[in-house]
C-alpha cells in the first residue's frame, strides 16, 4: 500500500504562535500532559510493561522508559528509521491503538491534530510506561534497485572446479591412505585436503562404490561427494550496500546468472548512513554485535531467497563474493569500524585474509569460501573496488571518470595512465532523506518529472504520488533550471517573475508556512499546499550540498591529474541511484561535467558485477587486488581549497 498526503496544516510549516496555539489546545485535551499524570503510568521505575506490536502480533516486556523504536529495535522489530532513532527524520511513525503516550513537541510538528488524536506518534520519542499496543506501518523491503551493470566479459575459470573419479578400492596390495588415493587420480595438481573433506571421505567413498565427485577450491579439496555431481556447483555475489543488498546466484558450470533478489539492510533502523551507524556504536559498544548480525540475516534471508528461486541446495554453493564499502564491511564481520569515523579516518585492514562464508553468517556448504573486496580508503571501499574491476578502469586508455551516487559519493578518474579516487560527502538527499517530501525509490515515488504546459510524472508503481525519491529530485530542479522557475543560485523566482517566465506553472508557486515551495502533485483540485506532494526551498538547498560536494570532488580530481573538464570522455554514474538520474537532468545541475548526453553510461549495479566475475574467473580476483597498486586515494578533507572550491559550485550552471 502507498502512503497518501495526509489532510491537515502541518505544524512544522506553521508559524510560532500558531505551534503555541496548537500545543495548548492539545493540551486543553488531555493529549499532552507530564508522564507521571497519566492514568496507569509507572510512577517508581519498578517492573515492566508490555508492548504488543501489530500486525506481527508480537509482545515484548521492556523496563518503563524505553522508548517505542528501542523496545523494537532491540527485538528484532522493523520501524522505518534513517537517523537511527535520534528524533530528527521523521519516519518511525506508529499509531498507538491501546493505551496512551504523551504527545511531545516533535509529534506536534510531524502529525496533524487530528492523527494525533487517533494515536500516531514518533517511535523513537514515545516513551512506554504502560502497556501498549503498537501499529507498525509495513516497512518498505523492497526499494527500486539495480540489480545489473556495465561488466566486461571474462573467461570462464571459477575458483570451484569439481571432478568425476572412479577408484580402485583399498586392498592389502594397496593401503594408501583415502585422501592419497582422492589426490593421486587428480594427477594435475598439487592438491591439500581440508578437515570437513577428510571427515566424509570414508564413508563417502565406501557408500558410492569408489565413484565420487571431487570439490576443490584453488587447491584445496573441500568436499567428495557421492556419484558424479559436476554439473552442480554454484556461488552467490553480494553488494552490500548501506541502504539495499543484492545477492545474485551464478551457474558455476556455465557462467549465468540463476536467480537475484535486493532487499534494505536490516541495519536500516539504526541509520541511513555509516556515519550515524558508527557513531551509534561508539555510544553503545554492544550495538556492534547488533549490528553484525543484522548485516548477516540480511545476506541469509537474500541467500534463502535465491537458492529457492533457482532450486538449488544450500550444501551446492561452495564460494561466495561480498563488494561494499569499508564501514559495511567491519560491520559484517565485527570489526570496531570507530578508527573508519574520526580523523585520520584509518582501516584495520586493506586486503581482508582468506576465510569461510560462514564468517558472513551464511549457512551454505560447510567448506564454502568467502571474497571480500579490498578497499583503498576508509571511504572508497571494496564496492568501489568491484565497480572499478567490471568498468575496466586499469584497462581503457579513455579519459573516464565514475561516480557512484549516494549518501557517501566515491569518485574515480583515470587518464589511461593513472588513477585516481576520493570520497565526498553528499549526504542523504539522494536518498529522498531530509527532503519534505521525500522517500525511498518505491512503489509510489515520483522518479521522473518533465515541465512544460503541465507538469508530467513518472511515479513507480504506475499509482497515485506519494512522495519524491532521489532520481525525481533531481528531475524537478533541472527542471525548475530550464523553465526558468529557479534562478543560478536556487532560488524560486517570485511570482511576478513566475508569471512572465512560465505562466502555465506559475499557480504552482506557493508557500507551506513560511517556506516557498512548488507543487508537483494535488490529489485533488482544491488540495492545500501542505497536502500536496511538493519541492521546498530547503530540498533545494540539500540538493545543491550534495551536488558540490560530488563535482568539487571530481573537478579536484582533475587537477591532480593535471586535465580539465573537457578532457573527460565518458562518464560512468554507477550504483541504484545512478542508474535511475536522468544524464541530462546531471548536466543542467552540474553534478558532472558538461557534455553530450550520449557519453554519460548508467553503469548500474557494477560492484555487483565486479563480485560477480571473481566468481567466474580466479584471475579477476587477483586483478581486485592489484588495483590497490594502481590507484592513488586522495583525501579531500586534507584540501585547503575544497571550501572555496564547493562555495563556487554551489550555483546552478547558467
Amino acid at each position: 500500500m502507498s502512503a497518501r498526503p495526509v489532510k491537515g496544516k502541518p505544524l512544522s510549516d506553521a508559524d510560532p504562535g500558531d505551534t503555541a496555539q496548537s500545543v495548548v489546545e492539545l493540551r486543553r485535551e488531555g493529549l499532552i500532559d507530564p508522564p507521571a499524570t497519566r492514568a496507569g503510568s509507572v510512577e517508581d521505575g519498578m517492573g515492566r510493561v508490555q508492548l504488543t506490536f501489530n500486525p506481527l502480533g508480537r509482545s515484548v516486556r521492556v523496563p518503563p522508559g524505553v522508548t517505542v523504536f528501542d523496545a523494537a529495535s532491540w527485538n528484532g522489530i522493523a520501524i522505518d528509521s534513517t537517523c537511527g532513532g535520534h528524533g530528527t527524520c521523521k519516519k518511525c511513525k506508529v499509531q498507538i491503538s491501546d493505551g496512551s503516550v504523551p504527545v511531545s513537541r516533535l509529534d506536534v510538528r510531524s502529525f496533524t491534530p487530528e492523527q494525533l488524536q487517533d494515536g500516531w506518534r514518533l517511535a523513537c520519542l514515545a516513551q512506554a510506561s504502560v502497556d501498549l499496543a503498537v501499529e507498525v506501518p509495513e516497512l518498505v523491503t523492497r526499494p527500486k534497485a539495480s540489480t545489473v551493470g556495465v561488466g566486461r566479459q571474462v573467461i570462464l575459470r571459477p575458483s570451484v572446479q569439481k571432478r568425476y573419479v572412479e577408484l580402485e578400492e583399498a586392498s592389502l596390495s594397496d593401503q594408501r591412505t583415502d585422501v592419497r588415493r582422492v589426490l593421486d587420480a587428480i594427477d594435475d595438481l598439487e592438491l591439500t585436503a581440508d578437515l570437513h573433506a577428510v571427515r566424509r571421505l570414508s564413508r563417502v567413498l565406501r557408500e558410492s562404490d569408489y565413484k565420487v565427485t571431487a570439490v576443490i577450491y584453488d587447491t584445496v579439496l573441500i568436499d567428495v561427494e557421492p556419484g558424479d555431481t559436476t554439473p552442480r556447483k554454484f556461488a552467490i555475489a553480494y553488494d552490500l550496500g548501506t541502504t539495499t543488498v543484492v545477492a545474485t546466484l551464478l551457474d558455476l558450470s556455465t557462467g549465468t546468472p540463476v536467480a537475484v533478489a535486493s532487499m534494505l539492510n536490516k541495519q536500516q533502523p539504526f541509520g541511513a548512513d555509516v556515519i550515524t551507524r558508527i557513531s551509534a556504536t561508539m555510544i553503545d559498544p554492544d550495538l556492534l554485535g547488533r549490528l553484525r548480525e543484522s548485516a548477516q540475516a540480511t545476506l541469509d534471508e537474500l541467500s534463502r531467497e535465491v537458492l529457492e528461486e533457482g532450486r538449488v541446495d544450500p550444501t551446492e554453493v561452495y564460494q561466495v563474493a561480498l563488494a561494499g564499502n569499508a564501514t559495511m564491511t567491519a560491520l559484517v564481520l565485527g570489526v570496531d569500524p570507530e578508527p573508519l569515523g574520526v580523523a585520520p579516518f584509518v582501516m584495520s585492514t586493506a586486503s581482508w585474509p582468506p576465510m569461510e562464508a560462514s564468517e558472513l553468517g551464511l549457512r551454505l556448504h560447510p567448506g564454502a569460501r568467502a571474497v571480500v573486496f579490498p578497499a583503498l580508503g576508509a571511504y572508497v571501499g571494496g564496492d568501489i573496488v568491484a565497480g572499478m574491476l567490471a568498468c575496466g578502469m586499469d584497462r581503457d586508455k579513455r579519459t573516464r571518470l565514475f561516480i557512484d551516487v549516494g549518501t557517501n559519493c566515491e569518485i574515480v578518474l583515470s587518464d589511461g595512465e593513472h588513477i585516481v579516487s576520493t570520497a565526498a560527502p553528499a549526504g542523504p538527499a539522494f536518498e529522498g532523506g531530509a527532503i519534505r517530501c521525500g522517500m525511498r525509490a518505491a512503489d509510489g515515488a515520483i522518479e521522473v518529472i518533465r515541465l512544460g504546459e503541465d507538469v508530467e510524472l513518472g511515479v513507480i508503481g504506475d499509482i497515485a504520488p506519494a512522495g519524491l525519491c532521489g532520481s525525481g529530485l533531481v528531475d524537478a530542479v533541472a527542471e525548475l533550471v530550464r523553465v526558468g522557475l529557479l534562478d543560478g543560485t536556487g532560488r524560486l523566482v517570485s511570482d511576478e517573475t513566475a508569471a512572465a517566465t512560465s505562466p502555465a506553472l506559475a499557480d504552482r508557486l506557493t508557500s507551506v508556512g513560511q517556506e516557498r515551495v512548488f507543487i508537483l502533485y494535488r490529489p485533488h483540485p482544491d488540495a492545500e499546499p501542505q497536502d500536496c506532494v511538493y519541492l521546498s526551498q530547503r530540498d533545494i538547498r540539500e540538493l545543491q550540498f550534495a551536488k558540490a560536494a560530488i563535482a568539487t570532488g571530481w573537478s579536484l580530481l582533475l587537477e591532480e591529474l593535471g586535465i580539465g573538464a573537457g578532457d573527460v570522455q565518458q562518464v560512468l554514474l554507477a550504483g541504484s541511484f545512478g542508474s535511475y538520474l536522468s544524464p541530462g537532468a546531471a548536466v543542467r545541475i552540474g553534478l558532472v561535467p558538461k557534455m553530450p548526453v550520449l557519453r554519460i553510461v548508467s553503469a548500474g549495479n557494477v560492484a555487483g558485477e565486479g563480485a560477480k566475475m571473481v566468481l567466474l574467473s580466479a584471475r579477476e580476483r587477483t586483478g581486485a587486488e592489484a588495483l590497490l597498486e594502481e590507484v592513488r586515494y586522495v583525501e579531500l578533507s586534507d584540501r585547503p581549497d575544497f571550501n572555496d572550491r564547493f562555495i563556487e559550485l554551489l550555483e546552478f550552471p547558467h
